[in-house]
């Protein structure tokens, strides 16, 4: 259930009494579904203010009604076909219109409800619009219950929603519309509440022109034309066919088109103010095609551009796809605003300037809930057992054959043990034949040993990869070989890894399916044409995960915990044992935090989440240059000073992401057209005005990011800018911790960012002279197996520098599976003493990086994955309880963290705090009682 907070509930805190009854009444809330076109009976009387303001009476204010025939009345210029309350002369946020409905509601009954509402006297932005029941008992204090709430701005209807169920039945029962700010007018137009499980029921129409789940843009097919529609930076217009008739609508009778476009952001718009609330998931849906100017591919965006209260411009990209000028295509998209909006519009761009977006439909409605995934069945998954046929060659290439026209044969010299990855995930196996395949007369890269498994693989298990493979004579400096599947037609990534010798060289990976395929065909690649390969013991098999879970378990207990000895004095000997010891381990030191963006902070539901489970974060952009000085001299620090304020108040530690970032892509343009001298300037300036603003703020820095995957400074301004930028950024704030930071380090799927290159990369810095002070895996993985990961781990801790796990993020659109690979993650990082600690890479939807990666669902659901993320965080906290023995002590093995000891004696009771630090010896605690 979600947490909503809003200031008319801290204002109800004080009216409340001070003792509480058990057994209240629980509530079910949530967005309703459309009712059914049958009929169903209003319980509210006078829903439609017909009657005036009889059955209905406000709450310490003062209210009235406004006719349909007389239109707007003074301040009032809300449009209406029917009559509206207006409350007004509001005091308090709580302050509303209410009605009693006791004796029209019964216990295990559902009642939807459905007001119409808007506001008046908002000086800008936008305001809550709460309804609430009030619970009102003889013998205990009243009960306020959330049912559903909307954003409402000046002059424009709104819709609230929700439902709600009663187990007990309150002595009176209210019904009342709250929320907006005191001095702040509350206009009502309909209120209906139904019994939503009656056989036979309908909504009464409210006639409320909000939209509510129905398309909020107006006119999207283009029948009234182009009203409602405007260019963006251009002129669109209207069109029944083009191009000699070859182009025509695929849906209706017409179409428009963004003309005249000289800017890739122009393309056509609407303004959806007032039709789009905060904190609910929108979902678009458009069929677009370009034309003209040569250009037959381009791609085409959905944005949103949001100008918040404070005058804050916002762009969010919400959908995109690739159009053509030979067909329409149906673009989807989805979106969620976090804060108030005084205005948003929603346009399409993308284009080069000249090219025409053409467009058929654009529908905007709220996003309908994914329906929950249920868990796949693996209770007799062949764990373990290998779906390549003659891997030990025994039948010399039957089952094989050549893909491309290279040659197969058998040789004798290979290992005879499994690669050391795949022992640690098999346990009993049989040893290697020591044959191999020898891949001869190659002429392209793809050539190589090649079988269908199609039949063999069961879909949403992960399957590991492994295999000896080697390269013959005759190449020109190092060579990638790689374990692939073509599925159906797509290449899927089973291991790579980099070959500079004549030794035989250990391939590790991993793969998932999660879709029927009709086709898979697995097969080794890489090395240049002319080069042969060698090939032995190829291994695929699912992984147990819960065999690897039970073995982390143990390892967690030796690395993460310490044995503990609670020593008592201040009793004499008989006390002792009387004396009733309980421990609760309160927080454990492993940092684990997350990713935030600004936005996310004005959604009041994210913080507290964010707030309640991590207590580490990391800015998703708003610390990286192009977001701090995306012009040159033109700043922008308040974005990151907001987070960072946040972060201070909730005593979160934060990661500095990033100082630099080498990838060509992600410089500004500003930055690629200055002179060597002027950039080496610009490098400076940005350290000096970064790190000295935020001086001991950041614990930790990445400081020039991905330098596995991009060069950008070292091409510009020579190798040593490198380590330079480490040694200024410890110059200027010696107390942060410096990192390099990249990815595809732990999954054995990237040869630029190995283990083993990534330790040299670490080691040419230090000879250079940089303070690197840790090593960050970003963590984007996917179907991750926890002995490559670990590998990787043990690689890369013989240089004895913390690892973190920087921006970890898993995705699966099954929320079991996806739940499977964060505890693979989060296990095999907590199990290792080479990593200090773990940062996700962000956890609500819509505000990921990857698709089917969160935890939570956009409108606030915990969904499995999240529920085991909170499961693992739970498990990772101690707790005992016992007695005092005769030697004064109670003892206790817990994980690293902060305590609360409470011990009882037959006199007293006594708090105590303490902390269990890292060490091999046991803790020694003396409490005196």
């Amino acid at each position: 259930m979600k947490r909503f907070s809003a200031c008319c509930f801290t204002s109800r805190v004080s009216k409340s009494h001070s003792h509480s009854k058990p057994n209240h009444p629980q509530i079910m809330m949530g967005n309703v579904s459309s009712p059914s076109k049958s009929r169903a009976t209003n319980i509210i009387i006078n829903h439609d203010f017909s009657g005036g303001l009889d059955s209905w009476h406000p709450n310490f204010c003062q209210g009235y009604v406004v006719s349909a025939k007389s239109g707007s009345q003074g301040k009032m210029s809300m449009v209406s076909k029917s009559n509206y309350a207006v409350v007004t002369d509001r005091k308090e946020c709580w302050q509303g219109l209410e009605q009693d409905i006791t004796d029209k509601i019964s216990t295990g009954s559902t009642y939807e409800v459905s007001a119409c509402v808007g506001v008046c006297g908002l000086p800008q932005g936008s305001a809550d619009v709460l309804a609430t029941l009030k619970l009102e008992y003889r013998d205990s204090a009243t009960s306020y219950l959330f049912i559903g709430r909307t954003s409402a701005i000046e002059a424009s209807w709104a819709k609230v929603k929700g439902k709600f169920s009663l187990s007990t039945m309150p002595d009176r029962v209210v019904f009342y519309l709250e929320g907006p700010a005191p001095g702040v007018d509350l206009l009502i137009q309909s209120v209906e509440i139904i019994c939503s499980n009656q056989n036979d029921h309908n909504s009464a129409s409210t006639d409320c022109d909000a939209p509510g789940d129905d398309n909020i843009i107006i006119n999207p097919t283009f029948d009234d034309g182009l009203n409602n529609w405007s260019g963006r930076g251009c002129k669109i217009a209207l069109h029944n066919s083009m191009a000699d008739g070859k182009i025509l609508p695929q849906t209706g009778k017409v179409f428009a088109s963004a003309t005249e476009r000289t800017q890739s952001w122009n393309g056509i718009q609407q303004e959806i103010t007032g039709r789009v609330q905060r904190k609910l998931a929108y979902e678009v849906t458009a069929l677009v095609r370009i034309y003209g100017n040569n250009v037959t591919s381009a791609d085409v965006r959905a944005t949103l551009w949001v100008q918040t209260p404070d005058l804050r411009e916002q762009y969010i990209g919400i959908a995109n796809v690739q159009a053509t000028d030979k067909d329409w295509v149906q673009m989807q998209g989805k979106f969620l605003l976090n804060g108030s909006q005084s205005k948003v519009v929603v346009y399409l761009e993308g284009p080069p300037p000249g090219t025409e977006i053409l467009v058929n439909t654009l529908v905007l409605k709220h996003a309908a809930k994914t329906p929950p995934s249920t868990p796949p069945d693996f209770q007799n998954a062949p764990f373990g057992i290998n779906v390549i046929e003659n891997s030990n060659l025994a039948d010399g290439t039957k089952g094989w054959f050549p893909l491309g026209n290279c040659t197969l044969s058998v040789g004798t010299g290979s290992p005879h043990i499994i690669p050391s990855m795949a022992r640690d995930s098999l346990g009993l196996h049989e040893p290697l034949s020591g044959r191999y395949i020898l891949v001869s007369n190659r002429t392209q890269t793809w050539m190589g040993p090649a079988q269908i498994i199609t039949d063999k693989l069961k879909l949403f298990l992960t399957y590991q990869v492994s295999a000896w493979v080697r390269i013959g004579s005759g190449s020109s400096g190092p060579q990638n070989v790689n374990v692939a599947l073509g599925v159906d037609d797509q290449w899927v990534n089973g291991g790579q890894v980099e070959v500079a010798d004549d030794r035989w060289h250990e391939i590790g990976g991993s793969f998932r399916i999660e879709k029927q395929p009709s086709k898979v065909m697995v097969y080794i690649q890489g090395p240049a044409s002319g080069v042969d390969l060698m090939v032995a013991g190829l291994q695929i098999f699912p992984v147990d995960r819960q065999a690897r879970f039970r073995h982390l378990r143990k390892q967690t207990d030796k690395v993460r915990k310490r044995d503990v000895i609670l020593k008592f004095s201040g009793l004499d000997t008989s006390s002792y044992l009387g004396t009733l010891v309980k421990v609760r381990q309160t927080q454990n030191n492993f940092p684990i935090g997350s990713c935030v963006n600004r936005t996310n902070i004005d959604n009041e539901d994210f913080v507290d989440f964010f707030v309640k489970h991590f207590n580490w974060a990391v800015f998703g952009n708003e610390l990286k240059w192009y977001w701090t000085e995306p012009q040159q001299g033109n700043f922008n620090y308040k974005d990151a000073d907001d987070m960072l304020a946040l972060c201070v108040k909730n005593k979160i530690e934060t990661r500095g992401h990033c100082i630099f970032w080498d990838v060509d892509g992600t410089v500004q343009q500003w930055i690629k057209s200055l002179g060597k001298d002027d950039l080496m300037k610009a490098v400076q300036n940005r350290l000096n005005g970064l790190l000295t603003r935020y001086k001991g703020k950041f614990r930790h820095y990445d400081v020039n990011n991905e330098m596995m995957h991009g060069s950008f400074y070292q091409d510009r301004l020579g190798k040593d800018i490198r380590s330079n930028m480490f040694k200024t950024a410890h110059q200027l704030d010696p107390s942060a911790t410096l990192f390099v930071n990249d990815y595809h380090v732990e999954d054995g799927c990237d040869t630029r960012s190995s283990p083993e290159k990534y330790i040299q990369h670490v080691l040419d810095l230090q000879e250079q002279g940089a303070p690197v002070g840790g090593m960050g895996i970003q963590g984007h993985i996917d179907s991750p197996v926890g002995p490559i990961v670990s590998s990787a781990l043990d690689k890369l801790g013989i240089l004895g520098l913390p690892i973190w796990f920087t921006e970890l993020d898993v995705s699966s659109t099954n929320e079991y599976v996806r739940a499977d690979d964060l505890e693979v993650m989060m296990r095999e990082a907590f199990a290792h003493p080479t990593v200090e600690g773990i940062m996700l890479w962000g956890f609500w939807e819509l505000f990921m990086s990857r698709n089917d990666s969160h935890l939570v669902n956009a409108e606030g659901d915990i969904n499995e994955a999240g529920k085991r993320f909170l499961a693992l965080k739970q498990e990772w906290l101690s707790h005992s309880h016992g007695h005092v023995d005769e030697q004064g002590q109670f003892s206790f093995r817990g994980f690293h963290g902060t305590y609360n000891v409470e011990v009882v004696t037959l006199s007293k009771k006594i708090s105590k705090t303490f902390v269990v630090d890292q060490g091999d010896s046991p803790l020694v605690v003396s409490v005196d009682l």
